[in-house]
């Protein structure tokens, strides 16, 4: 393979046959990976340096956003570029139409041969080419039947590379991994546990049961917990979960705990801070060992408009605390319990936006005489 630094990879209309699929089948995905994702990065990686991508122009800009290094790519379905690509003896491989970079017992149609024999093929309108020769390493897609299939098979390379570098798979059949997530030593996957896009776990994290991760930079030693978590970083050693929801756009950092039923959006969270449960952070900058009370919600949206709130280092948030933003909570300050602050607490204040309790005497036992209570 070494020998070989150009590729020509066709993106055929069709889909396998099936009317109802419209997208090729070299569009389609693989375990949240598009065909032509996985088999760029493999062609890539074996050294691969030009390629010629014949599609059509109606495919041209969505084939171009899967290939993984679009500058080396000419993309057109212009047949006089794409001779003048094969001009030559030097050797280059075929790859018509999808296939995916895993070996099987299925059909596998890529091929490689010198350029002036392709071109000579091409010329004589033969399906024959001088000296071709089957490039190992791949299955040809023909169907979407088959595209299907592949998924099982993909899981289990992908598997198998991961135990041996030291993932710690509990249950593989309940495990789907995108090809593009790269795990750390030691981690632990729990069943129901599924790894999606650019994502990269650290060493010796609990992943699972049931978390979903897409598009995500997570630390060493963190745990997610039955919680989904998108295009965002988490730190180390935070523990994100149970039922947490992490929306795109969020930093939180080290040593952070995202309990049951929080929700945080695109919100940037200091190291040490405390989200326990029952509360929402949006569009918010959250310092270091700040505690959220229970029920807190950061009121970041007046219907046409969204603001970001502030919370300083060591703040404190009493439980069913509204912080209408734009609003800033200083650095030390409390809010109290069952606040709506519409205003700045300094820092090291506390403070109390409620209104003062009021006990109406009889109140109760008069309704239940008239009948109006139980």
């Amino acid at each position: 393979m070494s020998e070989i630094k150009r590729a020509v990879i066709f993106v055929d209309d069709e889909s396998g046959g099936e009317e109802n699929i419209k997208k090729p089948l070299i569009l389609q995905d693989i375990l949240f990976c598009p065909v032509l994702t996985w088999l760029s990065t493999a062609l890539c990686e074996q050294g691969i340096e030009r390629f010629f991508l014949f599609c059509t122009e109606q495919y041209k800009e969505e084939a171009l956003s899967k290939f993984v290094q679009p500058e080396r790519v000419i993309a057109s379905n212009d047949r006089d570029a794409l001779e003048e690509f094969l001009q030559g003896d030097e050797k280059i491989m075929i790859i018509p139409g999808a296939a995916i970079p895993i070996d099987t017992a299925n059909k596998n149609y890529v091929y490689a041969a010198s350029g002036a024999n392709i071109l000579k093929s091409m010329v004589e309108d033969s399906d024959e080419v001088e000296n071709a020769e089957t490039v190992e390493g791949f299955t040809s897609i023909r169907s979407f039947r088959e595209l299907n299939t592949l998924q099982f098979l993909a899981r289990g390379k992908i598997l198998r590379n991961l135990v041996a570098a030291d993932v710690n798979v509990m249950d593989p059949n309940n495990t789907y991994i995108d090809p593009r997530v790269r795990i750390g030593a030691g981690t632990l996957v729990l069943p129901g546990t599924i790894l999606r896009g650019n994502t990269v776990i650290g060493k010796n994290c609990e992943i699972g049961p049931n978390a979903m991760v897409n598009g995500c930079i997570v630390g060493d030693e963190t745990v997610i917990n039955a919680s989904q978590i998108n295009e965002s970083t988490v730190g180390n050693r935070t523990h994100v979960g149970p039922y947490a929801y992490i929306r795109p756009g969020c930093t939180i950092g080290d040593d952070i705990k995202v309990g049951d039923f929080v929700e945080v959006k695109n919100s940037v969270v200091g190291n040490g801070t405390k989200i326990s449960h029952l509360t929402y952070v949006g569009d918010s900058d959250v310092g270091e060992h700040v505690n959220f009370g229970c029920g807190t919600v950061t009121v970041n949206y007046d219907g046409k408009k969204k603001y970001r709130c502030t919370i300083g280092d060591h703040a404190f948030l009493g439980c069913n605390t509204n912080l209408v933003a734009p609003v800033q909570v200083g650095n030390g300050a409390f809010t109290a319990a069952g606040s709506t602050i519409t205003e700045d607490v300094p820092e090291g204040d506390l403070g109390i936006a409620r209104q003062k309790q009021m006990n109406l005497p009889g109140w109760a036992d008069q309704r239940r005489k008239d009948g109006r209570l139980k």
